[in-house]
């Protein structure tokens, strides 16, 4: 038996990266899992449903099918996001709106759907991937971290509104992932492997976090047995937000 026999879960941007991860753990634990996605290929034992996290309509009538599959709803797992670079000055406002689009009103509009089948279940929790950028000041990163800011602002706001209806709501904050989103940012560069190298120093464990340890720290925040934990920020970043180790 796992705590997690009989748990019904959805989880945006599923398919891939830190969601598929996510999803995956869910599953081998016991949970019975929807991924929402635009590109919703996933294996069994997954289910994956094509969402746009930007369309109201398209939200609700997945998080509608989801529930109807699942026979209800005990996870939401808000992880779709999309990156971005630059200074406060490098992205017009049309790239501002876009971003703040998926990262943040995405995870308002997927939660909204899912809160009348969270507050029907015995046990409620939403997971939100936020990101170390909400705390710490990293270059190139103005408007990514604007949205990671906001995130964690609504994690504590959806934590205090929520409580009293039995639904617990927490953050993950990683610290720069091992994704293809990474990736294909590192590809980019005009020195990849000097632009991975300088990203791994950044954090104290001297590596890129991996997919599965940011899943690891979902799973336990999604589990019944953090019935107590709510409201919090679990840092997954390999020692940086805390961390101020003497060069040897």
């Amino acid at each position: 038996m796992s705590e997690f026999d009989g748990i019904r879960a959805i989880v945006t941007g599923g398919a891939s990266g830190i969601g598929l991860a996510a999803a995956s753990l869910l599953a081998s634990r016991g949970a019975s899992v929807v991924c929402l996605d635009l590109n919703p290929s996933v294996a069994a034992p997954l289910t994956g449903i094509k969402t746009d996290v930007r369309d109201d309509a398209a939200v609700r009538a997945a998080v509608t099918s989801a529930a109807a599959r699942l026979g209800g709803i005990d996870v939401v797992i808000n992880n779709a996001g999309i990156g971005a670079q630059g200074t406060v000055e490098d992205n017009d406002d049309a790239e501002w709106a876009r971003v703040f689009d998926v990262n943040v009103q995405g995870m308002v509009r997927v939660t909204r759907a899912a809160l009348p089948h969270l507050r029907e279940s015995s046990h409620a929790a939403i997971v939100n991937t936020c990101s170390i950028a909400a705390t710490a000041g990293l270059p190139q990163r103005a408007l990514y971290s604007a949205t990671k800011g906001a995130v964690l602002s609504l994690t504590l706001a959806m934590a205090a509104d929520h409580l009293p209806e039995g639904i617990r709501v927490n953050c993950v904050n990683p610290g720069t992932a091992d994704t293809p989103w990474v990736g294909r940012l590192l590809s980019k560069a005009a020195d990849p492997a000097a632009e991975r190298a300088a990203l791994e120093a950044r954090q104290p464990s001297g590596r890129l976090i991996s997919a599965d340890e940011v899943a690891g720290a979902i799973v336990y925040l999604a589990s019944p047995l953090s019935s107590g934990t709510t409201g919090t920020a679990l840092a997954v970043d390999g020692g940086m937000h805390g961390l101020r180790l003497r060069k040897e």
